[in-house]
C-alpha cells in the first residue's frame, strides 16, 4: 500500500507550499485566504486518524496522542512566539502553525520498496523535523550570499549579511538597507517603507534622486497618494511623478560631505507617519530621513536582501516527507543519539 489516505491527503499540502514559497521570493507577500483551509484540512485528517485509532488503548494510540499535543501545543505556539518576537513574519507564524495542525505525525508512503520518510526520530512528531529542517537549510543562505559576494568580487565584513545593488534598482528589490550614512546598521529603511514614502509622495526614485536639494524640504510635499503598503506587486513602482533632469543629476558622490539645510521636518517624514492608516514597517521617521539622504546620494547601496522563512519551510517540508529528519541524522552519525 502506497499510504493511508489521510496520509496520501498530507501530500496536497507540498506543492501549496511549494506556490506559496515562489509567491513569496517574488513579492514578499502571501495572501491571508490560504491559511485557514489549511487549518481546516488538517483538522479533518486529524480527526480522520483519531478515528482509526479510537479509544487509543494501545500503545499507538498513546503516542498518537502525545504526538499530536506536541504539535499542537508546543510547535504551532512557536510559531506565534516567533512572530511576536519579531523572528518571524506574519505569514511564516501561520504557515508553521499549518504544518503543526496537518502532520503532527510521521506519514509513511511506500514508493518502488523504499519506506519515506526514510529517517524518523524517536519523538517522531514530524511538524518538528520540518521544522529544524527548515532552520538547517536557511543556515545556507548567508553562505550561499557570501559566495555570490565572492563572484562579484565584494569581500567585506557584511558579505554574509548584504551585497552591493544599484541604488536605481531599489524600487523591484526586497529587504532593507544595510547602511545610513554614517555607516553599515542592522537596522536600515525597509524598502517596503521606502516604495510606501515613494508612492505616497507620488514620486519615482529617479525624481528623488535628481532633485533632493528642492524635495528635503518639507514645503514641496503638495498632494500625496495612496502609499498601498510598499510592495512590489500592487500597481506600478510609484503613483506617478517622472524623472526630473538636472544638471546635478543623482549619485555625483556620497553626499556625506554636502551642507543640508536644516527644516523642522526634513523630507516630511513626521507628517508621512501621521498621515498614513498603518505603520510603515517598524520605520521611524530619523530612520525614514536616513534612508533617504543614503539613496539619494549613492549610485550603490548595500543591502540586505532577507529570506522568507516559508521558502527554506518548503524545501524543509520536501526533505522531511522523503528523507526524513536531517539533523536526527547527524546526531546518529556522530553517535549523539
Amino acid at each position: 500500500m502506497f499510504a493511508t489516505l489521510p496520509d496520501a491527503l498530507r501530500l496536497i499540502v507540498v506543492p501549496v507550499f511549494c506556490w506559496a514559497a515562489v509567491r513569496d521570493v517574488r513579492t514578499r507577500r502571501l495572501p491571508n485566504r490560504i491559511w485557514p483551509p489549511l487549518y481546516a484540512f488538517g483538522a479533518l485528517l486529524l480527526l480522520w486518524d483519531a478515528a482509526l485509532l479510537w479509544p487509543f488503548a494501545g500503545l499507538d494510540g498513546r503516542w498518537f496522542l502525545v504526538r499530536v499535543a506536541v504539535s499542537l501545543l508546543f510547535v504551532a505556539p512557536l510559531g506565534y512566539a516567533f512572530w511576536y518576537l519579531g523572528a518571524f513574519g506574519g505569514a511564516d507564524a501561520k504557515a508553521l502553525i499549518a504544518l503543526a495542525v496537518v502532520f503532527p505525525t510521521f506519514p509513511s508512503y511506500e514508493v518502488a520498496g523504499l519506506s519515506l520518510p526514510v529517517v524518523e526520530t524517536a519523538l517522531g512528531v514530524f511538524s518538528l523535523t520540518v521544522l529544524t529542517n527548515t532552520v538547517l537549510l536557511g543556515l545556507a543562505y548567508p553562505v550561499g550570499l557570501a559566495a555570490s559576494n565572492l563572484v562579484s568580487g565584494e569581500r567585506s565584513t557584511t558579505m554574509f549579511l548584504a551585497r552591493p545593488v544599484s541604488t536605481g534598482s531599489l524600487p523591484e528589490r526586497h529587504g532593507r538597507l544595510f547602511e545610513d550614512p554614517e555607516g553599515t546598521t542592522r537596522n536600515g529603511l525597509d524598502l517596503d517603507a521606502l516604495r510606501m514614502y515613494l508612492r505616497w509622495r507620488g514620486l519615482t526614485l529617479a525624481a528623488l534622486r535628481a532633485d533632493p536639494d528642492r524635495l528635503r524640504d518639507p514645503e514641496s510635499v503638495t498632494e500625496t497618494f495612496d502609499p498601498t503598503d510598499g510592495g512590489t506587486h500592487v500597481g506600478p513602482a510609484t503613483d506617478g511623478g517622472t524623472a526630473i533632469e538636472s544638471d546635478d543629476a543623482a549619485g555625483g558622490g556620497d553626499g556625506d560631505d554636502e551642507r543640508i539645510p536644516d527644516f523642522d521636518d526634513p523630507w516630511a517624514a513626521e507628517r508621512f507617519l501621521a498621515e498614513i492608516d498603518h505603520g510603515a514597517y517598524g520605520t521611524d521617521a530619523e530612520t525614514l530621513r536616513e534612508g533617504l539622504e543614503v539613496v539619494a546620494g549613492r549610485e550603490t547601496v548595500r543591502v540586505s536582501p532577507g529570506m522568507p522563512f516559508v521558502v527554506p519551510m518548503a524545501a524543509g517540508l520536501v526533505v522531511s516527507v522523503t528523507y526524513g529528519d536531517a539533523l536526527f541524522a547527524l546526531l546518529g552519525a556522530l553517535g549523539l543519539v
